[in-house]
């Protein structure tokens, strides 16, 4: 802002509408780039002076810190849920808390059910997923993985000494910043269109690669894919970043960091319109193909992760950009906006969820630690490469009168007081401080790492706790329901033997004296006599039943009855006692 309000850059070319696409002519020497910004100092008052040199370059590294931090905080929040916590969200957890009863739609419906039964598929399938393959068939699995990734990388390679081997080609057909030419200008945007072309398109064949290589899970397969891509785009950015760095920062009289930032934005630009491209004809015409022409081929999945791939690959962009074209972070915020709303209306027109998602689609961390690592650290060591080794363009930019741009912070440290130039010379710019800070850093993550163990080790011993806990439960509640089944069974035999006795009781009419000299078991049975050849009274009756009752507890083995009931007499005797009774009843009714 200081710089736009204080010293205005006048540029000597007029504005033709291809610059919004080559980023040359009117813009060349505005605040868009680095060549934009004068190395005076802005006076606004005597006591506090704004030191243009010293300003670019700590918002450049107070930017990308932010950046760092940001990124590392979330990729550790990100780790923490889906690894540390894992546990949390397995089979039991999807079995019965997953479920949105917010979603009524039929075909939504059948798609979470799809993707819940995906889920639960890939968690019983990750415990067992070796298995049951012969030697031959895993040496044969093995030769097509090698094979598609020998292909894969080969392809990647050749992309990219293809874009060398271009970006030579533009560097000697190049023409000066100034230049009017709209056909010199308009060549500029071959590298571009190409580098873009080959990100949309290498891509697809990579997917083609799914349909003869075999995965024990989506989630692997999706791994694979992405790592295919990454590699590609990465490829391609390091050459480009290798032919800026040792091309076109070696050219004298040229202001070469305005140049990197004028093919930086085409980049950016040729990306946003093949973006724009993929998603009309990749998505839209694949849903009219699909649902009119040729229903067969069905309405087009939503690829989540090409989508994110590109976006890292914008991303990259504009950090390594920061330096070159600081403002085309600015115009990198507008296009993700409009890409935001772009996807999101061709996902709800054109798309359909992808039918196979499960956790294969759940990478957050991946995608972060992607953004992390081979993109942020890669742009920030380009950008300090820069400030720490290579010498600024004398013609243009805040830096064009010293040897490197880091020197700026040394002529500031000079001119403040003597402890703080010791505290810079002595502390920050000492190799042992470096190395003490260094040697911290790894003893406090030794530390924290085997806090990390414990507390693993501690969650593992709880998990087997209550899950011996529960197996414990279950024995005891198993013999419980043993025992009371058992008590029911001699609960029912008790009754129908009861019963039993009362029925032959019941059918005896009369018996003839038994024959106490024979055994037990040649007893014989006793006889009926025929109540109609005799008319005996009830009180005989009563007196036979007596003996009878007396016969089965002289032949019947010995009850213990239990301790804690008393002894009760055999269920003969009181039959012989009740039938005495209705005898003499009966005596007293003849009477």
């Amino acid at each position: 802002i200081p710089q736009l309000v204080s010293d205005v850059p006048l540029s000597t070319s007029q504005f033709t509408g291809l610059e919004l696409l080559t980023g040359m002519g009117y813009f060349s020497n505005t605040v868009m780039y680095y060549g934009g910004y004068s190395n005076h100092t802005v006076a606004s008052s005597s006591s506090a002076p704004y030191n243009t040199q010293l300003a670019y370059l700590l918002t450049i590294a107070v930017y990308l810190v932010l950046c760092g931090v940001s990124l590392i905080y979330s990729m550790a929040r990100s780790f923490q849920s889906n690894y540390v916590l894992e546990g949390a969200s397995g089979g039991a957890w999807i079995l019965l808390c997953s479920w949105d009863f917010s979603v009524t739609n039929e075909r939504a419906v059948r798609q979470r059910k799809a993707n819940l039964t995906i889920q639960l598929k890939e968690s019983l399938s990750e415990k067992a997923q070796q298995d049951q393959l012969s030697s031959s068939e895993k040496l044969k699995r093995f030769g097509v993985h090698l094979g598609t990734w020998l292909l894969s990388t080969g392809l990647a390679v050749g992309a990219s000494a293809a874009i060398y081997f271009l970006s030579e080609f533009e560097q000697k057909q190049a023409q000066p910043i100034e230049g009017s030419d709209l056909l010199a200008d308009a060549s500029t945007l071959l590298v571009p269109f190409v580098v873009s072309l080959i990100n949309l398109v290498v891509p697809l064949i990579y997917s083609l690669f799914n349909k003869i290589e075999v995965f024990s899970n989506p989630r692997t397969q999706v791994y694979a894919v992405i790592m295919r891509n990454v590699f590609l785009k990465m490829s391609i950015l390091g050459i480009l970043c290798y032919n800026w760095m040792d091309i076109v920062a070696r050219e004298p009289n040229t202001c070469w960091e305005s140049s990197i930032g004028q093919a930086l934005y085409r980049l950016v630009v040729v990306d946003f319109f093949f973006l724009l491209l993929g998603s009309f004809f990749g998505e839209f015409l694949s849903n009219v193909i699909g649902s009119k022409c040729v229903p067969s081929l069905g309405v087009p999945e939503f690829d989540v992760a090409r989508n994110v791939l590109d976006l890292i690959y914008s991303q990259t962009l504009a950090w390594i950009a920061i330096y070159f074209s600081p403002l085309l972070t600015v115009i990198q915020i507008f296009k993700f906006f409009i890409l935001f709303y772009v996807k999101k209306v061709s996902l709800m027109r054109n798309c359909q969820p992808p039918r196979r998602s499960g956790r294969a689609a759940q990478m957050q961390t991946i995608f972060i630690a992607l953004l992390f690592l081979p993109s942020f650290v890669g742009a920030l060591s380009m950008v300090a490469y820069t400030v720490w080794s290579l010498k600024p363009s004398q013609s243009c930019g805040p830096f064009r009168d010293l040897d490197k741009p880091y020197d700026v912070v040394e002529h500031w440290m000079s001119t403040e007081k003597a402890w703080v130039v010791w505290i810079y010379e002595r502390v920050i710019r000492s190799e042992l401080f470096f190395f003490l800070v260094s040697l911290l850093i790894l003893v406090l993550t030794f530390f924290f790492w085997q806090v990390i163990k414990g507390r693993k080790l501690l969650i593992i011993q709880l998990r087997q706790r209550i899950a011996n806990e529960g197996k414990d439960k279950g024995f005891l509640l198993e013999k419980l329901q043993n025992l009371q089944k058992a008590k029911k069974s001699s609960a029912n035999k008790r009754k129908t033997r009861t019963k039993t006795n009362q029925r032959n009781f019941s059918n005896r009419q009369w018996y003839a004296e038994p024959d106490y000299n024979q055994t037990p078991e040649s007893h014989p049975a006793p006889v009926m006599v025929d109540p109609a050849s005799s008319a005996p009274s009830a009180l005989i009756q009563a007196m036979l039943a007596r003996q009878q009752a007396e016969l089965e507890d002289e032949y019947e083995p010995p009850r213990h009855p239990a301790p804690d009931s008393p002894p009760s007499a055999p269920s003969a005797l009181i039959q012989a006692m009740l039938a005495r009774q209705q005898a003499e009843l009966e005596d007293d009714g003849d009477y």
